[in-house]
């Protein structure tokens, strides 16, 4: 609701109808962008229908609203360590020695933001061990990604994987 709000108070703003465009679906197209870990600069580059460039000023305001009111979104708690640990290698590699091994359940669902923290926190040791099964991806309306397992060995070329071909 509060990240809501401020979409509305951004909206009014740029002169934007909340008739003609939802602020929910405004929302939801910054929380996909979010997800995907597509800045609200390269938002704005790529947004060529009418929709996406109404939500782009919108998406170039959202970081400074929030931190004028000290605040970040849900999207923001996978946003910002990903930057973080890509902007500063002293943080990511004190992570990286505290955190040696890495397990993450239902990778299937696991959305571009999410599967970059895990490669962040992974990549020195190479340990993660990820669980999923390709054929129960089911969130992809919130931006999971199938594709995080189905190329994980690819990512990880030293993976051992083990099929359960048989469910009891």
């Amino acid at each position: 609701d509060d990240t809501l709000a401020v979409i509305k108070r951004l909206m009014e703003r740029h002169r934007l109808s909340p008739k003609l465009w939802a602020p929910r679906a405004v929302a939801a197209a910054i929380s996909d962008a979010r997800n995907a870990l597509v800045s609200a600069a390269e938002y704005a580059a790529l947004a060529h229908t009418p929709f996406a460039q109404a939500v782009a000023p919108v998406y170039g305001d959202l970081d400074d609203a929030f931190r004028a009111v000290n605040a970040v979104s849900f999207d923001d708690l996978l946003w910002l360590p990903v930057a973080l640990l890509r902007a500063h290698d002293d943080v990511r590699e004190r992570y990286e020695r505290r955190f040696r091994h890495v397990l993450v359940d239902e990778f299937q669902d696991t959305n571009r933001a999410q599967y970059e923290l895990v490669r962040l926190l992974g990549a020195r040791h190479g340990n993660v061990a990820a669980v999923g099964d390709d054929d129960q991806a089911i969130y992809g309306w919130r931006g999971a990604d199938v594709r995080n397992i189905l190329e994980f060995e690819r990512d990880y070329p030293s993976a051992h994987v083990v099929r359960l071909e048989e469910n009891y």
